[in-house]
């Protein structure tokens, strides 16, 4: 990508992650999902998790967002050909998208400074911390996004259901009379009774539902990839990109489990598991969709063979080396020779017949004696009586 180019791609980098954080921080404050100030209800250290929860994850999926985005609409720009080129153009968007998303610190501190504290007078540093520690994740995320699709689309759409599940949380508790009140990452309690669908300390309904969609979406984000032939590492463990920014948020919000809810608790120790879940259903994907293409493979090899292959030799008959063909000997006709060129008929006699005065029989003509000699000693004439 030419240098030009590259300046392009990096404004739109960060203004794409500064947009994605202005946008869910809005909605989040809009619909009082985050919320820095004291709880109605006396739950201020319940929401100030939460909300810490919201503000790590928003800063690390803005950054995301924006390389993703960033990414995409600059391919055409980029030389694919070029590796080093490729290489740092995806490393100067990924950094220019965390850039961007460093608008969430001062959109978290700013209303954290109402927040009422005993442990801190500067409840906003601590805020603005954990949306830094939230971009540093996301860029770590992003350098692996903008390389692999099945990753970008699974954190893209645990994103998306996240929201939704938070929205019909809100929805909810307006329905049921409870108001406008801070939702959980990931955590919608879907019945009222408190000891019916517990089992210790996991919401049942929750965990079905925190597991079935982690499963759900890790295998339909890898779908794609998997059917594309995509780097097979990557489709495979995409599943548990989205779910483990959701458990890494939890962990950093409340390393050590005291003072949050009973459905919190429950959202924290499923996280873990959610990830698992994640991985099971990309691995599951990807392995199917390998034996496919295996299985097509073996196909097509196997219609191909008789065209593309050696054609196979015909059977030889075993030779007998005993038994040797006779040579015939070749029919000489009768015109080709001249009449004086015939051997007299003594010439035919074999050597180990007796000797005699009378002549052996004239073989017939075009026949040949193979055991006699074609010349043999002439007889010895007597001598004459004076």
């Amino acid at each position: 990508m030419a240098v030009r180019g590259w300046g392009g791609s990096i404004a739109t980098a960060i203004g794409i992650a500064a947009g994605a954080s202005a946008a869910q921080l809005g909605l989040g404050y809009g619909l009082g999902i985050i919320a820095w100030l004291p709880s109605p209800n006396g739950g201020n250290e319940a929401t100030w998790v939460a909300s810490l929860a919201w503000a790590t994850w928003i800063a690390a999926t803005s950054t995301i967002i924006g390389a993703i985005c960033a990414d995409r609409i600059s391919a055409s720009i980029v030389d694919s050909r070029d590796t080093l080129s490729t290489v740092l153009s995806r490393g100067a968007i990924t950094v220019a998208a965390a850039v961007g998303a460093l608008a969430t610190v001062a959109l978290v501190a700013i209303p954290a400074r109402e927040a009422a504290r005993a442990d801190t007078f500067t409840p906003q540093t601590i805020a603005a911390g954990y949306a830094a520690i939230g971009v540093i994740v996301g860029l770590l995320v992003a350098l692996w996004a903008v390389a692999s699709r099945a990753v970008a689309a699974n954190v893209i759409a645990t994103a998306s259901w996240l929201w939704l599940l938070a929205v019909i949380a809100v929805i909810d508790g307006v329905a049921t009379g409870r108001g406008l009140a801070s939702a959980q990452l990931g955590v919608w309690q879907i019945t009222s009774d408190a000891d019916r669908f517990w089992f210790r300390n996991i919401y049942l309904p929750g965990a079905a539902l925190t597991l079935g969609s982690a499963l759900v979406i890790g295998a339909l984000a890898a779908w794609p990839a998997a059917k594309r032939l995509d780097g097979r590492v990557g489709t495979a463990v995409s599943g548990g990109v989205g779910p483990l920014l959701v458990a890494g948020a939890y962990f950093l919000a409340a390393p050590t489990l005291v003072g949050i809810r009973a459905e919190q608790l429950s959202a924290h120790l499923l996280a873990p598991y959610a990830v698992i879940a994640g991985l099971a259903g990309s691995v599951l994907v990807t392995a199917i969709n390998q034996r496919h293409e295996s299985r097509q493979r073996d196909d097509v090899a196997m219609l191909q063979w008789p065209a593309d292959g050696p054609e196979p030799e015909p059977a030889r008959e075993p030779e007998d080396d005993a038994k040797e063909p006779v040579p015939v000997p070749a029919q000489v006709g009768a015109s080709d020779l001249e009449d004086d060129a015939y051997a007299p008929a003594r010439a035919y006699v074999s050597d180990s017949a007796p000797a005699t005065t009378e002549a052996a029989p004239e073989p017939a003509r075009g026949q040949a004696s193979v055991a006699t000699p074609l010349w043999p000693e002439q007889e010895k004439k007597k001598p004459k009586r004076r």
